[in-house]
C-alpha cells in the first residue's frame, strides 16, 4: 500500500462515518498538492522517506482527525476542570479520613497487626479514589460531551465562595495549630451562628453532599469495599464482625433517606436562592433521620463479634449514655467481650450526638423558614 494510503487509512479510522469520505478527499488532495509541488522542486518524484516527512508536517493520524470531529476537544474542559479537581481533592479527603479511622480501630484492636492494618488502609484508600476520580471523570465527561451547564457553573455569588477557602491544607493546619490569626483567617469574620451568612454556601453544600453522600451510598449497596469492617485482628486471633438482622430491616430505609439528603443538598445547584425551599425540604428528611437513629436504639442488638467460640453482642442502649459507662471504658480489658462493651457505648454516644444533632438541624431549618428571602 501506498504511504500516503496508508495515512489517509489511519486517519479515516479516527473519523466519523457519515463525514468520512469527505474528508479523506479533502486531506488527499492537500497532501498531493504538497507532494506535486515538491516533486516540481525538485524535478524527481519523491521517495518514501521525503513522502513521511510531509506527512509529518501535517500531523499524526489522531491529532488530525481530531481537528475535523465534532464535539468536546476534552474530557473535562478548561471550564468544568477546576469543579472537578475541587471534588475530587474534597473526596480524597473524606475517603482519607474514612481510611484513617478504620485504621485506629485496628490498631487501638490489635497493636500487633499495625502492618496488615495499614496495608489494609492503603488498599482502600486507593481503590476507593480510583472509584471516586472515574465517577466524578465520567460525569464531568457527560456534562462536557452534551454542553450541560449546571446553574452553579454560571450564576454564583461572591459572599458564597468562603467556604471553598476549607479546601486549602495550609488553612487547615492553621486552623490545627490553634492561632487566633489562624481560626479568624479559616473561619469567615462574618459568619453567624443562625443567620443565613453563617450557613453553607449551596454550592458548596451541594458538592460536599455529592462527595461524602456518594461515598456512603456507594460503601452501602456495596459497590466500595472499605477493608477492615468486616474483620480485624485482636490478641487471641481474627474477630468476625456480623450485622444484626436490623440493618437489613433498615437497609432500603436508609439508603432512601441518603439519596434524599443528596437530593435536596443538590437543589442548590439548580436553585441557589431557593433558601425557603431547601429549609422545608430538610426539615423531613432529619425527621427521618431521628426516626431512623430511634429504631436503631430500639434494637436488640448492632453487631456481632466473634473470635472462636466466645461471641459478643455490640448494643445501642440508653444504659450506655451515662458516665459510668463512659468510665467503664479505661478499665475495659482486650477481650472480646471487653471490646464489644467498649464499641457498644461509644456508637450509643456517637448515635445520640447524632440524633441530637439532627434535632437541632430541624430547629434550625425552622428558623431559616421564617427568615429566608427567596
Amino acid at each position: 500500500m501506498d504511504i500516503i494510503e496508508r495515512y489517509l487509512e489511519a486517519v479515516a479510522a479516527q473519523l466519523p462515518t457519515e463525514d468520512r469520505e469527505d474528508i479523506v478527499a479533502e486531506l488527499r488532495d492537500l497532501i498531493l498538492s504538497r507532494v506535486e509541488a515538491r516533486e516540481e522542486e525538485l524535478g524527481r518524484a519523491l521517495t518514501d522517506d521525503e513522502k513521511e516527512a510531509i506527512l509529518h508536517e501535517i500531523g499524526h493520524p489522531l491529532i488530525v482527525a481530531a481537528r475535523y470531529r465534532k464535539g468536546p476537544d476534552s474530557l473535562i474542559g478548561p471550564e468544568l476542570f477546576p469543579y472537578w479537581l475541587f471534588g475530587a481533592k474534597a473526596g480524597l479527603i473524606v475517603i482519607a479520613a474514612v481510611q484513617a479511622l478504620g485504621l485506629l480501630i485496628a490498631v487501638l484492636g490489635a497493636p500487633a497487626d499495625f502492618g496488615r492494618a495499614i496495608s489494609q488502609a492503603f488498599h482502600g484508600f486507593f481503590s476507593g479514589a480510583l472509584t471516586l476520580l472515574g465517577a466524578l471523570t465520567l460525569a464531568g465527561a457527560i456534562w462536557e460531551y452534551y454542553g450541560i451547564k449546571p446553574t452553579w457553573l454560571t450564576k454564583w455569588r461572591v459572599r458564597d465562595l468562603s467556604a471553598f477557602g476549607l479546601a486549602d491544607p495550609a488553612k487547615w493546619g492553621a486552623s490545627m495549630a490553634g492561632t487566633d490569626k489562624a481560626k479568624a483567617e479559616w473561619l469567615p469574620r462574618d459568619a453567624k451562628v443562625w443567620g443565613l451568612r453563617g450557613q453553607t454556601p449551596p454550592a458548596a453544600e451541594a458538592l460536599w453532599s455529592l462527595i461524602g453522600g456518594g461515598v456512603f451510598v456507594l460503601w452501602w449497596i456495596g459497590a466500595l469495599h472499605i477493608p477492615g469492617l468486616h474483620n480485624f485482628g485482636m490478641r487471641g486471633g481474627d474477630v468476625v464482625v456480623t450485622a444484626a438482622p436490623i440493618w437489613g430491616v433498615l437497609f432500603a430505609p436508609i439508603l432512601a433517606w441518603a439519596v434524599a439528603g443528596i437530593a435536596v443538598d443538590v437543589t442548590g445547584l439548580f436553585w441557589p436562592h431557593a433558601e425557603r425551599l431547601r429549609a422545608l425540604l430538610k426539615i423531613p428528611v432529619a425527621a427521618a433521620g431521628l426516626w431512623l437513629g430511634w429504631r436503631l436504639f430500639q434494637a436488640d442488638s448492632w453487631f456481632t463479634l466473634a473470635q472462636g467460640d466466645q461471641t459478643a453482642p455490640i448494643e445501642g442502649r440508653p444504659t450506655h449514655l451515662s458516665m459510668e459507662a463512659l468510665g467503664a471504658i479505661n478499665d475495659a480489658g482486650r477481650g472480646v467481650i471487653d471490646t464489644a462493651m467498649t464499641l457498644s457505648t461509644v456508637l450509643s454516644w456517637v448515635l445520640a450526638a447524632l440524633m441530637l444533632g439532627l434535632a437541632v438541624d430541624i430547629l434550625r431549618q425552622m428558623w431559616r423558614v421564617t427568615i429566608a428571602r427567596d
